[in-house]
Formats: C-alpha cells, structure tokens, sequence
C-alpha cells in the first residue's frame, strides 16, 4: 500500500498505540457544533452589518446601476429602502429601467412630474425577463408588500420560441439566476447540478448574496483569488471604494440613442408564441400571483410596443397577442391599461423609447382612467 494512503500511529502516555493523522488539531462533535454556531452568527450579521458601513441614499430617480444589474443583494436593499414609504413601484425589464435615457427620463420620473412629488420608484432591471422576473419578485423582491406595483409586460419577450425559452438548443440567456433550476424545466437551459444546488441555496443565504455584492460592486465580478492574479501589487482594501456605481452609468456597450430609423434598423416579422403555452406569459403571471400574495396592488402595463417596425403580418400577430393578454388581465381582475403606438420617431428600436417617448407614455398613462382608478387606490378592475 502507498505510504500515503496508510493510516499513522503513534504511542500514546500509557505505552498504548492511537491512530494519528497530520491533522495537529482534531475537533469534537460539541466543538464542531459550536464552530458551526459561531460562523452562522458571523455570516448573518456580516450583510446586515455591511448596510451600515456602506453609504447608501438612492434619490429620486434612482435606479440600479446597469454595472449592478446581477446584484440581487443590492436589489433587496433597494426594495427594502423604497419600501419604507409610501411609493408605488415600477418593476420591469430595460424598458421601465430606462436602456436609452438617463436616469431623469425614465418613465418613473416623468410621472413624477405630472405627480409633482416623489411617488414613483423606478425597480426595473435592464434584461429582466419575465421568468427571471417571477425569480427576482420571489427571491429578492420580499420587502415589496402591502404596496402599489405597477408591472410592465413587454410582449418582445413571447415574439419566438428562442425569446420563449421553449427551443432545446441551447442558448445564454440573461439573468439565469434566478430562472427554475429544476423544476419546471427549461430546455435551452444546461447546467451542472452542483451549480444548480449553488444556486437554490445562494438564494436563502444573504452571506452568498452579500459576497457576490462585494464582487460586482469592487472587483469587476471577479472572486478574490481572479482579481489579485491579475493585480499581484494592487491594495486588496484599497478597492472597497465604499463608492457605488452610479444609477446614470450607461450600458455596455453604449446604446445608440436615436430614432430606429436614423439606424437603419429593418422591419421584421416575429414568430410570436400562443400565450397558452407560453413559458415566459406564464412566469409573467406567476409574478403577478405572488406579488398580489404579499398584499400588493398589482397594475399592469402592456407596452408600447413598436408597431412601425412590424411588417402587416407580424403586427396582426402582435394585436393578436395583446388581444390575449388584455383578456386573462380582465377576465382575472387584474388593473391594466395597453399602451398606445408612440410616434415612430420616439422609438429606438422595437421596445424602447426615447426620452420624448417616455413623456408621452407617462402623460397618456397618467390621464387614462384605469390608471386615475388604480391610483385612487379602487379596487376595480379596469374596463
């Protein structure tokens, strides 16, 4: 036998042979218990404690960094700050953040405009889509209850069954994280078990999420060993900045923000899925289910989509769809309002507006009367 693989002795006071290890220090069960209670303490306090060391003091037109965008840590923080008031909270993907514009030409801010106060908060997240949507909500979205949420549905998100999620090859999509990691399956979607347990458990443990914090936030998303590899002189403390992104950080690469026409951008015919079996729509509604669970008033907005894009088959489909959404909307009591076409001059590309285009969505929201209904806070379902 290999030396070793053998098990070591050595005599012990009495003369007696005991089994030996290289081990210098060899823990009892109760010691085992009692390190085991100390390191749970410690890592249930290092993220609360983190909050109050680390400056945090979103504004009115805050929004998540795009530099943040996987940092759902970060998120529950934001959600858990904007809860405190009386705020209604805008949850959707790019198109709520805000992919073209600053941060003071966001939808959230125009409405607070025409509100004049601070009532609405801007909770988007740039890609989310709505499987990783009902993730986000469920997960990380717990201090949004017994609040006004209105949830934006972007139909671009059922155009295909690739958008869908429902093809076998497979394909990165945005915000995997927080998709089902078993159950229901995702066909496109391929990954270990170990990483998928990572997850399932990184969920429920704010340690894990406050280390991915640290990650994103200081070290360009590396772990510790990554980014001193790459940097073998640099000050490991000296990049804890305490100095977060901020919320007008633009994407990367940096969008173009002009009309779609000015880009040359073609028009196009989408494959749209049928809502009975779509993966995402049912997410969507998930989403809504759990949000209305916590108490919430759930308003949804569908749109706007841009219709200019679409050749005159795709846009029957598009009414089509939308025809579908807006009745399960009603026929479940669900508040909702279907944006009208932007001029196509507000447009970016096929979801997105510009700056002009969120002014002009807001004020035509603000004056419908699903929205003056929801906001005076009726609980009637709109017509």
């Amino acid at each position: 036998m290999n030396h070793a693989m053998r098990k070591d002795t050595r005599p012990a006071d009495d003369g007696s042979v005991v089994p030996f290890s290289s081990n210098a220090v060899r823990l009892s069960p109760r010691q085992w218990l009692i390190a085991a209670t100390v390191l749970a303490i410690v890592c249930s306090l290092v993220p609360a404690l983190w909050k109050q060391v680390e400056p945090f003091d979103p504004g009115p037109d805050y929004r998540i960094p795009y530099r943040l965008g996987y940092d759902y840590w970060m998120y529950d923080r934001y959600a858990g700050r904007v809860a405190r008031g009386d705020r209604t909270l805008l949850v959707g993907d790019s198109v709520v953040w805000g992919h073209y514009v600053a941060d003071d030409e966001t939808l959230s801010h125009f409405l607070n405009e025409l509100a004049g106060e601070d009532r609405f908060a801007n909770m988007g997240v740039d890609g989310i889509h709505p499987v990783a949507m009902a993730g986000l909500v469920d997960y990380y979205g717990r201090p949004m209850a017994d609040k006004d949420v209105i949830l934006h549905c972007n139909l671009l998100w059922m155009s295909s069954r690739r958008h869908d999620l429902q093809i076998e090859k497979e394909f990165t999509f945005n915000h995997a994280e927080l998709a089902p990691q078993f159950y229901p399956r995702i066909p496109c979607y391929r990954e270990s078990t170990s990483r998928r347990l990572g997850i399932v458990v990184g969920r429920r443990i704010p340690f894990f999420g406050w280390t991915r914090h640290m990650r994103i936030a200081y070290f360009d998303g590396n772990t510790l060993p990554q980014w001193t590899i790459g940097r073998p002189y640099a000050n490991l403390a000296a990049a804890v900045t305490l100095e977060l992104p901020s919320p007008n950080e633009s994407p990367s690469p940096l969008p173009v923000a002009k009309p779609w026409t000015e880009k040359r951008l073609a028009r196009f015919h989408p494959e749209w899925v049928d809502l009975e079996t779509s993966f995402q729509w049912r997410c969507f509604r998930q989403a809504i289910a759990t949000l209305q669970q916590r108490g919430n008033r759930v308003f949804v907005v569908i749109g706007p989509f841009n219709e200019h894009m679409l050749v005159p088959e795709g846009l029957r489909g598009y009414q089509e769809i939308q025809s579908q959404a807006e009745a399960w909307l009603k026929a479940n009591g669900v508040a909702h309002y279907a944006s009208s076409v932007l001029p196509s001059e507000c447009y970016a590309d096929a979801s997105h507006p510009l700056a002009e285009g969120y002014a002009w969505m807001a004020k035509e929201l603000f004056e419908s009367k699903a929205f003056r209904r929801f906001s005076a806070r009726e609980n009637e379902p709109s017509l």
